[in-house]
């Protein structure tokens, strides 16, 4: 091999070759949320009933007791249910419900409202509202709980921490509430604002009413609109008709 041969070689060898600059995964955007404004609807008025609408018939005893038993027996035989049994439950919940959509609700009643996967656990609910606060309630322990009934769903309990939003009963919508520490018991008094970001804040919108049933919203003086009184009336007709077609030694035998 001659020397000229040899140079050549060496400088196409020690060439430098451009590289291309390592790609950077876009950040992922953060997840859309809502924020409500306090609202003081209590939902549809209610009708008003007589007090004897509220005693229970011996049928409506009947049937609470039936219930109350197959509750009992349902919770005795829990502890037997297969585990691939309880596994295939689950599984059932998740495809139904994939999605949970929360309310956070402040005690001023302001709410945000996420999306989240129904496979995530309550610590993504504690890591969506923290930032979102303001500096100073950014340093303050606070505590998301469900009611009814009251129940702490805090991150430092094994049993709550470990378990998905389905496993909670969260799915497929819930509304939790925050609670602040007793030494920051003010944050808690329903006349204290939701301590929130401006920017947070600034994003509020008036919370939707839902729309009435018509059924349910049909005057009861409207002659198709049922009123008490005349389902009363049609309730006792009805049995009027049942006791005419019952034999008269059952009737006799009913009045002992």
């Amino acid at each position: 091999m001659s020397g000229a041969e040899v140079t050549h070689t060496v400088s196409e060898s020690t060439t430098p070759t451009p590289q291309e600059a390592p790609s950077t995964p876009p950040e992922a955007a953060p997840e859309p949320y809502k924020v409500w404004k306090p609202s003081n609807y209590s939902g549809p008025a209610r009708p008003s009933l007589p007090d004897s609408y509220f005693q229970p018939s011996s049928s409506d005893l009947k049937a609470a007791q039936a219930s109350l038993s197959q509750k009992s027996a349902a919770l005795n035989d829990a502890p037997l249910q297969l585990r691939a049994t309880r596994e295939a439950a689950a599984k059932a919940r998740l495809e139904r419900w994939p999605i949970t959509t929360l309310r956070i609700r402040f005690s001023d009643r302001t709410q945000l409202e996420r999306e989240f996967k129904s496979t995530d656990k309550i610590i993504s609910v504690y890591a969506f509202v923290r930032p979102l606060l303001r500096e100073d309630a950014q340093k303050i322990k606070f505590v998301l709980y469900s009611t009814p009934p009251k129940r702490d769903l805090k991150v430092s309990d094994p049993a709550i921490k470990t378990q998905t939003l389905a496993q909670l009963g969260l799915a497929p919508s819930s509304v939790i509430h925050v609670r602040w520490p007793d030494e920051n018991a003010n944050m808690n008094a329903s006349t204290y604002g939701a301590p929130l970001l401006p920017e947070v804040l600034a994003k509020a919108e008036e919370l939707p009413i839902p729309k009435p049933d018509p059924a349910l919203a049909r005057p009861s003086n409207e002659p198709n609109g049922p009123t008490l009184e005349s389902v009363g009336k049609d309730i006792s007709k009805a049995a009027n008709d049942v006791m005419k077609k019952m034999p008269k030694w059952f009737q006799a035998g009913m009045k002992k």
